[in-house]
């Protein structure tokens, strides 16, 4: 037997409200909110005393969620550059799309959005992005336009 599903993909932040509100102003919902600690948590996780917050975030749709992570004990440990590019080794992004590329980078900025290059076209079919967010990770958006 394979796997059912894939069920989210987990961003550690340092600023659990501030990832929420993002997320949320980008158009997920959030799902739940809960701390986790105790020995099943050290068991999972492979640290002991661990006390985390998450906040699970879903898309409009359903079908995709994003665990936001902030750990309090211990604290979260930078990865080695505090912007890795997006050739980095490792997660490289996440997407979403979106129904108007150009509003929802707007909406983001206050959230402390930043593109990392510019709105492209690819070919006739979309307009695409990179922006920085939350705890520095790379979100990609796409608007398909045709």
């Amino acid at each position: 037997m394979g796997i059912q599903r894939m069920d989210n993909v987990a961003v550690v932040v340092d600023d659990l409200d501030a990832a929420v509100a993002f997320f949320s102003e980008l158009g997920m919902e959030l799902e739940n909110r809960m701390g986790i600690e105790g020995r099943f948590a050290d068991l999972t996780v492979g640290i002991d005393g661990l006390r985390s917050e998450i906040a699970m975030m879903r898309t409009p749709d359903g079908h995709s969620k994003l665990e936001l992570t902030k750990y309090h004990t211990p604290e979260a440990l930078g990865a080695g550059r505090e912007f890795p590019p997006p050739n980095t080794l490792g997660l490289h992004r996440v997407m979403f799309a979106v129904d108007d590329i150009e509003d929802t980078v707007a909406r983001l900025r206050p959230h402390g959005a930043e593109l990392l290059g510019e709105i492209a076209r690819f070919e006739d079919v979309f307009l695409l992005c990179y922006l920085r967010g939350p705890a520095g990770i790379i979100v990609a958006l796409a608007e398909q336009i045709g």
